[in-house]
């Protein structure tokens, strides 16, 4: 695209090099296409730029387009055909009041000669023609008095033919000239039928229309079929051109309707409320979906071009705006979440070590149900925040759990010594009924602990804690035994 642009300069700097009366429709066909490029190649940077924001989680509040060095340069040119086409009206406007005026003296003449009733006919008739000579190389003069002066230059020629009453011979050499003129004028008209370009045509058949208006008569009786032939070859291209430019504006009015229902579906596109990342991603498909088909579409009448533009572009520039609102919003919460989670991770390291495990139970416990009540995080730091703050909770309640078990057993203990001095202060009888019942106890446990085949955390403590049970229970076992052997 940069190669496209850079053509299109080095075209806009061959014209300016030129200086002519043509250049105006070339450059404003350069203008267009290059910032045609140049708005789409900003478009396509920001879409690019969005998309690559949006799939690294993050917003993009501000987009700057990125300097232009061509597109610089291409306006400075600009500016300088400006300047340029200034100067060269300014000078053509002197040169042709300078011309108005050199014509202006030349029809005094003209008009002198006319008007003389006792002149030498040669002599008038030489200076006619030298005064007809001078007038046709002078140049344009202002065009408000263009065919002012032109009707005064065919009325004193005709006015002068007819008063000197010139000999016929030397009036119709001058009529026989004119008529090969203009009709070598005729056939360029019609020829002007086979060129491609509409707009061409229109152009040259004006240059044809001014080289008419500055040859002479033709026999009088030859006037009137001539400049019918001209004429009707002329109303041929104008027709043609006239046909172009209804179906250009034809096109642009189709433009313009389709450019409309566009901005009805942006306008139809409600996000007023939408608070969910899905939602925005669907709006933001057919958004961008509707912007698509804009740029497919050509130019609307130049009257509403402009109007109907910015109006697709702030209601773009809306949704956006909103979108990007809506994520700063919720950056703001996850951050805002992210801040209270790493609070509770702190107050439960804090925690974790401590031995008052019924109240720091209760904290740690109250500290998990709020955790429950935040929202989320960004996707990034979850996993991890979640992983530390249960580790934390899970190292308190594994101390918790491992320092009960142990008073459990101390207390199984004591338990079963006080059996132990029940039993015996009943008797032997109650000696045997306990270790009856420790025996059917140890047996049930190494029953159930056969069936702890998992290789996992969990179950290897499950195995560990049913073997000290089996343990404790034998060596309660042994005691009431020994007591039974004393007893005996």
């Amino acid at each position: 695209m940069a190669n496209e642009k850079q053509q299109l300069v080095d075209e806009l700097k061959a014209l300016l090099e030129q200086e002519t009366t043509a250049q105006k429709e070339q450059v404003e066909q350069l203008k267009t296409q290059f910032y045609r490029q140049y708005h789409q190649e900003l478009e396509a940077l920001r879409v690019a730029a969005q998309k690559a924001a949006e799939e690294a989680g993050e917003v993009l509040e501000a987009w700057q387009p990125p300097v232009d060095e061509l597109e610089q340069e291409f306006r400075e040119l600009l500016n300088q055909y400006k300047k340029q086409r200034a100067e060269l009206a300014a000078r053509q406007e002197a040169e042709q009041q300078a011309n108005l005026e050199r014509k202006q003296d030349i029809l005094k003449q003209m008009k002198q000669l006319a008007e003389s009733e006792c002149a030498d006919v040669m002599d008038n008739l030489k200076r006619m023609r030298e005064l007809q000579a001078e007038w046709k190389t002078i140049g344009q003069v202002p065009a408000p008095k263009a065919q002012e002066i032109w009707k005064q230059y065919q009325q004193y020629q005709e006015q002068f033919y007819d008063l000197v009453k010139i000999n016929i011979e030397l009036r119709d050499l001058d009529f026989k000239k004119n008529l090969e003129m203009k009709t070598l004028l005729c056939e360029a008209a019609e020829k002007l039928q086979e060129m491609d370009s509409v707009v061409e045509a229109s152009r040259a058949l004006q240059q044809l229309h001014d080289e008419w208006s500055e040859i002479g008569p033709v026999a009088r009786e030859l006037r009137e079929d001539l400049w019918n032939r001209f004429k009707q070859a002329s109303s041929i291209i104008n027709k043609k051109h006239q046909a172009y430019f209804d179906e250009l504006h034809k096109k642009e009015q189709e433009n313009l309707e389709k450019k409309q229902a566009i901005i009805e579906s942006l306008r139809a596109i409600d996000y007023t409320d939408v608070k969910s990342n899905k939602k925005w991603d669907e709006l933001t498909e057919q958004v961008q979906a509707l912007q698509n088909e804009w740029r497919t579409i050509g130019f609307a009448p130049k009257k509403h071009n402009q109007t109907i533009y910015e109006e697709y572009r702030q209601l773009c520039d809306g949704f956006f705006h909103a979108k990007t609102a809506y994520y700063k919003g919720l950056r703001d919460e996850l951050n805002e979440n992210l801040k209270r989670k790493r609070s509770l991770i702190e107050q439960a390291e804090a925690l974790k070590d401590s031995q008052e495990w019924q109240e720091t139970s209760e904290k740690l416990m109250e500290l998990q149900r709020e955790w429950k009540k935040i929202g989320p995080v960004a996707r990034k730091y979850s996993d991890d925040l979640w992983k530390k703050f249960n580790e934390t909770c899970d190292s308190f309640f594994n101390a918790r759990r491992e320092a009960l078990k142990d008073e459990r057993i101390k207390a199984r203990g004591e338990r079963a010594a006080k059996a132990v001095k029940a039993a015996a202060n009943q008797g032997a009888e109650g000696l045997r009924r306990m270790h009856d019942r420790l025996q059917q106890e140890i047996k049930t446990a190494e029953n159930n602990i056969l069936f702890f085949t998992a290789k996992s955390k969990t179950a290897n403590k499950l195995v560990d804690d049913m073997q000290k049970k089996i343990d404790a229970l034998k060596k309660q076992l042994d005691e009431i035994e020994q007591k039974m052997e004393s007893e005996d």
